[in-house]
């Protein structure tokens, strides 16, 4: 991993809400409901219930939720208006060998 996106990452994760997102989507089952309609996390968590758990504006969340997926760490998946969320496993793995090695 190079020096640009290990910055990239670092940035994404430069605030206690990014980084309870990234927890809080380790354990989706145990931290947010199934959606009505999926009924299961295959494809993440819906961006709502993010928001919601949350407790900031839409505009926050959706900023916060884009610049992750941008750094990597996120995987999205449309189901018609709704955006799916989940971690991005190897960039996850990738990133914490790479501090683990580097520093």
């Amino acid at each position: 991993m190079n020096n640009a996106r290990i910055l990239e990452i670092n940035k994404a994760l430069s605030n206690a809400t990014r980084l309870d997102i990234l927890k809080w989507l380790k354990d989706p089952e145990a931290n947010f409901p199934p959606h009505e309609e999926l009924g299961h996390f295959n494809d993440g968590v819906c961006g709502q219930h993010i928001k919601d758990k949350s407790g900031l504006s839409q505009p926050t969340i959706s900023h916060y939720l884009t610049g992750m997926h941008k750094a990597g760490l996120l995987i999205t998946t449309r189901h018609g208006k709704w955006t799916y969320f989940k971690r991005n496993e190897p960039v996850i793995k990738e990133f914490l060998e790479t501090i683990n090695k580097e520093l």
